[in-house]
């Protein structure tokens, strides 16, 4: 295994990692914002708040994103497991 080969399946992991956790952290990002506008503006400041609904957002997100993700994971896995004599010998 040359340290070419190494290099590039670490890429393409975090190529993978980076995909894969995107979207959910996206939405997480956008709704701790909305409820971090909305307790600005309406002075309650309560930090429980804001938990929730980031947790419904990234639940959503998992319902909406979680085939795309797993068929990625899938897909590299799978290209791993196939090319694995390749890489080792």
């Amino acid at each position: 295994m040359t340290q070419e080969l190494v290099i590039e399946i670490a890429e393409r992991a975090i190529w993978i990692i980076l995909l894969t956790s995107g979207p959910l952290l996206i939405l997480a990002l956008v709704s701790g914002l909305a409820v971090s506008i909305f307790q600005a503006t309406t002075q309650i400041q309560e930090q429980t708040l804001a938990f929730v609904p980031k947790i419904v957002a990234v639940l959503v997100g998992i319902v909406i994103f979680g085939p795309w993700m797993l068929a990625r994971v899938t897909t590299f896995s799978a290209d791993i497991f196939e090319n694995l004599g390749r890489y080792i010998g």
